[in-house]
C-alpha cells in the first residue's frame, strides 16, 4: 500500500514478471488441461462429443444461450468456429436450428430429443474431470479459489 496516496501498489512489476510463472498462463494452462481432460472423459464414455460441444448444450439446455450470437459471447469462439460446432451437433442430431418466429433473421438454436437424453449424462463427466483436479483440496479451499477466480474476472470486467 502507497502510504502517501493509500493505493494498493502493484502485484506485478518489471522486476518480478515472470511470463512462465503468470497467473494469466497459469489461468490459461489449468483450463486447457481440465478440457482435455473433458474431452478425454467424453470420449472414454462413448458420449460422441467434445467438451466445447458439452458446453454448448448446457449453455442451450440451461436457457443462457439461444442464438449463435449468444453462444459466441459466453466463449472465444468467432462465428465461424461456432457455425462448424453448430453444424457437427446438427449432424449428431443433438440441436436444431429453428427460424425466430419473431424475426426471420434470427436463427434460434434447441436440443432435439437426442440431446435432452444425453444431458444426464454430462455432468458426472464433469464432476469426476473437476474432482480429479481438485484432489487434496478441502471445501474452504475450493470456496476460497472459486472467490478469488470471480475477484480477478470481476476485476477484468470492470477494467473492459
Amino acid at each position: 500500500m502507497n502510504e502517501a496516496t493509500g493505493i494498493p501498489e502493484p502485484l506485478y512489476t518489471p522486476e518480478n514478471y515472470n511470463p512462465e510463472d503468470s497467473i494469466g498462463r497459469l489461468i490459461a494452462e489449468t483450463s486447457r488441461q481440465i478440457l482435455a481432460a473433458l474431452d478425454d472423459e467424453l470420449l472414454h464414455r462413448g458420449t460422441g462429443i467434445t467438451g466445447a460441444q458439452w458446453a454448448i448444450l448446457m449453455r442451450i439446455s440451461r436457457g443462457c444461450a439461444s442464438t449463435a450470437a449468444e453462444l459466441c459471447r459466453y466463449s472465444r469462439y468467432d462465428t465461424g468456429s461456432m457455425t462448424r460446432m453448430l453444424d457437427r451437433l446438427e449432424e449428431k442430431g443433438l440441436i436444431l436450428r429453428v427460424r425466430s418466429s419473431k424475426d426471420r433473421r434470427v436463427t434460434m438454436l434447441e436440443l432435439t430429443d437426442a440431446g435432452r437424453d444425453l444431458l444426464p449424462q454430462l455432468p458426472p463427466v464433469a464432476i469426476k474431470v473437476l474432482n480429479a483436479h481438485l484432489k487434496g483440496f478441502s471445501q474452504s479451499e475450493l470456496d476460497q479459489l472459486k472467490g478469488f477466480l470471480n475477484r480477478i474476472r470481476a476485476n477484468g470486467e470492470a477494467s473492459a
